[in-house]
């Protein structure tokens, strides 16, 4: 196993060395690194949706490709003669107007002129199917892998996803590896033929077979989260560092906000992610011994702030795209009296404002059709909106996916039980976390996974496990998206209803195009 040098011991083995053959020994290697772009082509807000030109004339916005181009190329620029590589941990689809429209032909087109190395297939990269994927593998130049899929019986993706890749930097040899979050099946749509292994056991296979062919120098670029990247730096032997995403985890040694340091050490091995949708650039910098062994990880993440010039011709470019979808989401469907709290971190864990806005909106679309309960993923809601007006445009960044309302029959047994499935990750922040409307419920997330909900009630009565109740719920989840597979099999099932986002478009305009948002209790962690 690899082992990272104290730095006494890497001053010791310069003193025995003498300083000219440890400086002809050592390497040294930077790594640049974004995930999750999630389709932020454009700058984004403090609240994570689009930034709209008077802010970003204000200064108040954040990343965007154009940004993401200038920040890049200076500090390849700095560090010119030095061993650079840029990475990216998946999930370019997903998440604006811009995938909603182009289907990641523009996510394409900007990497392309970033420049990318090396990138990690994300779950979102599955959410047209392989086909989208297929398409887009074919528009960019760099290799896109990930080692823990099976795409042989693929017709669209085999001999295109690789399992890892071999990169020469400054005549050294850097094997990157990859791995695909498992669940995917659940939360996107792979297809049958895309077949999932271990995420541990098909890295530590590429690591073996890497060291075969004399890579000692080998990073882990994974689409897993980070729990799931420390479980794999604690297991698996010969990986030099792990550069993660999926997760949105911000590791930082200078933003208060930061979960993690960075890099944060599972013994020997460096983690680092660099949260989301380009607001952050990770720059991990590794030095290598002669052996291949890590003597030193340092970096921190750079916050991608209005400091940055935007880069003019992708700054036109995208201005070029946005062309045609700017009428539509300039409509403004009303105007709300306060923020609508719509952070991950909150609506994958308890109740909050956007989940009330969501379901309510939901169900009263459909209650006149005896439907009495609304459940909305967590993981379905991209963003919070500020006080003030609502354009079209923020409703389509909060609800991005062109999902349609789904309507069905169910027992209350299988009510209890997906909302079972729903907490059963709270504390992975996974995208299952149900907001509900027509309900109320308590869970206990120390409890074991399958037992933690309790103090269900429908329209104020305790649930009857054996009674039939109509849900309305997005087709996704209908389907059995998020581990919601007891909606699958549900009778009466229509799967489509008008599209989410103008179902919320509709039931504000509907309340005189003024809303106040509000939680009620409706969701109770004990």
């Amino acid at each position: 196993m690899k082992k990272l040098l104290t730095t006494a011991a890497a001053l010791a083995m310069t003193t025995t060395l003498g300083t000219g053959m440890a400086v002809a020994d050592s390497y040294t290697l930077h790594i640049l690194h974004i995930n999750d772009l999630h389709s932020r082509i454009e700058p984004i807000s403090r609240f994570d949706g689009t930034c709209g030109a008077e802010d970003d004339a204000e200064g108040k916005c954040f990343g965007g490709a154009a940004r993401l181009k200038t920040f890049l190329d200076a500090k390849r620029a700095e560090l010119a003669g030095e061993n650079v590589i840029t990475l990216d941990a998946g999930d370019q689809f997903q998440g604006s107007l811009m995938y909603t429209t182009y289907k990641g032909a523009v996510e394409a087109e900007m990497m392309e002129a970033i420049g990318f190395d090396v990138m990690a297939v994300g779950n979102h990269e599955f959410d047209d199917g392989p086909e989208k994927l297929a398409e887009f593998i074919d528009r960019v130049s760099f290799p896109v892998i990930s080692g823990n899929l099976d795409v042989s019986q693929s017709n669209l993706l085999n001999c295109k996803v690789g399992n890892h890749v071999v990169l020469e930097v400054g005549g050294q040899k850097i094997g990157i590896i990859s791995a695909l979050a498992t669940d995917t099946v659940e939360t996107s749509s792979p297809g049958p033929n895309v077949i999932f292994q271990n995420e541990i056991d098909a890295l530590a296979a590429d690591v073996a077979t890497l060291e075969a062919d004399g890579v000692s120098k080998i990073i882990a670029l994974n689409h897993v989260g980070a729990p799931k990247d420390f479980a794999i730096a604690e297991a698996v032997d010969g990986i030099d560092a792990v550069v993660g995403g999926h997760s949105h985890t911000l590791f930082s040694n200078s933003d208060e906000g930061a979960l993690f340091s960075y890099p944060h050490m599972i013994g020997d091995t460096p983690v680092v992610q660099a949260r989301a949708y380009g607001k952050y650039v990770g720059h991990l910098v590794l030095e290598f011994d002669a052996d291949g062994n890590v003597t030193s990880a340092t970096g921190d993440t750079i916050l991608i702030d209005a400091s940055v010039t935007p880069d003019a011709a992708i700054a036109a470019r995208v201005a070029e795209l946005a062309g045609p979808i700017e009428e539509l989401k300039a409509q403004v469907i009303g105007d709300t009296t306060a923020f609508i709290e719509g952070d991950r971190a909150v609506c994958r864990a308890v109740e909050c404002a956007m989940g009330n806005l969501v379901a309510d909106a939901l169900l009263d679309r459909v209650k006149s059709q005896g439907v009495q309960v609304a459940i909305q993923n967590g993981g379905g809601l991209r963003a919070s909106i500020d006080a003030g007006e609502i354009t079209m445009g923020e409703v389509l960044t909060v609800l991005p996916f062109q999902n349609t309302l789904a309507t069905f029959s169910t027992t209350g047994a299988n009510i209890v039980a997906a909302l079972e499935n729903g907490v059963s990750q709270v504390e992975e922040g996974a995208g299952r976390f149900p907001q509900v409307s027509g309900m109320t419920y308590a869970f206990d997330a120390s409890a074991a996974p399958g037992s933690r909900v309790s103090d269900v009630m429908v329209g104020g009565a305790p649930i009857d496990l054996a009674a039939t109740y109509g849900v309305v719920t997005n087709n996704y989840m209908r389907n059995g998206g998020d581990g919601y597979a007891m909606f699958a099999t549900a009778t009466d099932a229509y799967d489509f209803g008008p599209g989410v986002e103008q179902v919320l478009a509709d039931y504000i305009a509907a309340k005189g195009g003024s809303y106040t948002p509000y939680t009620d209790g409706r969701i109770t962690a004990k």
